[in-house]
């Protein structure tokens, strides 16, 4: 479980096959330093897949349309997709609403069959029990008093495609940080335990800390050295995942 310091290119397909691949790669959406688009990565991605595994990758519908192409030219098809729903968002110059949501964007291998790829069904708790109240008969219709019934379908319920997480504002080491939880919903989903996880574009290290906290092995590989530094501290500083433990 580390990160290793350079460009993915060249660093990360020798160490594959990876069960899933997380990509959070810069688009050359804004003016910024780091944001600048990375070519030829997917061909490379796609080679270091096993035929179970995926490949999610975050960004704005703008960017997959920029670069839709690139997916199928490089040996992949759409799968599905979840909207990340933030509590506040970013604005561009070209939008006309504040932007308080994110894609992430399930690809798998064009060669294989969806119903090979891996994929646990994920659940929530939140689904309460309801109790419905009927409302009082005419009295024509005789003496009818108000009643109810109580539904019984609380507990786990099937997780929604759009899923609400507060983002990492205030306390993110990355510009574009995303909350663990959500790329531990990703892991869980993809990624069977024991698997191995290549993140092609690590930033602060949320994907390696997910994986220590879901039993996934972590690879993955940052340019800025400073950042890999600060991404390593984070994932040594978290307790590793063991049998029986809550999660």
């Amino acid at each position: 479980m580390t990160i290793l310091t350079g460009d993915c290119r060249d660093l990360m397909p020798a160490h594959g096959p990876f069960d899933l691949i997380l990509a959070d790669p810069p688009y050359g959406d804004t003016s910024l330093a780091w944001d600048r688009q990375v070519d030829g990565w997917l061909p490379l991605a796609r080679a270091s897949l096993k035929p179970s595994g995926s490949l999610w990758v975050f960004g704005s519908l703008r960017s997959f349309m920029t670069t839709g192409g690139a997916f199928s030219d490089a040996g992949l098809t759409y799968a599905q997709e979840i909207v990340w729903e933030k509590q506040n968002g970013s604005s561009f110059h070209a939008d006309r609403f504040r932007r308080v949501h994110e894609l992430a964007v399930q690809f798998r291998r064009a060669d294989v069959p969806w119903s090979a790829v891996y994929n646990e069904v994920q659940t929530t708790p939140d689904a309460t029990a309801r109790t419905v109240r009927r409302k009082k008969r005419p009295p024509h219709t005789g003496r009818i008093d108000a009643g109810h019934y109580v539904s019984e379908d609380g507990g786990p319920r099937l997780m929604r495609s759009v899923i609400f997480l507060r983002n990492a504002h205030g306390r993110a080491i990355h510009p574009t940080e995303k909350p663990v939880f959500l790329l531990e919903i990703l892991i869980r989903t993809s990624c069977p335990p024991g698997g191995l996880v290549g993140d092609w574009f690590a930033g602060s290290g949320a994907a390696g800390e997910a994986c220590r906290l879901t039993g996934r092995r972590y690879l993955g590989c940052e340019i800025d050295a400073a950042m890999a530094e600060r991404a390593r501290a984070r994932i040594a500083s978290v307790l590793p995942f063991t049998e029986g433990t809550p999660t």
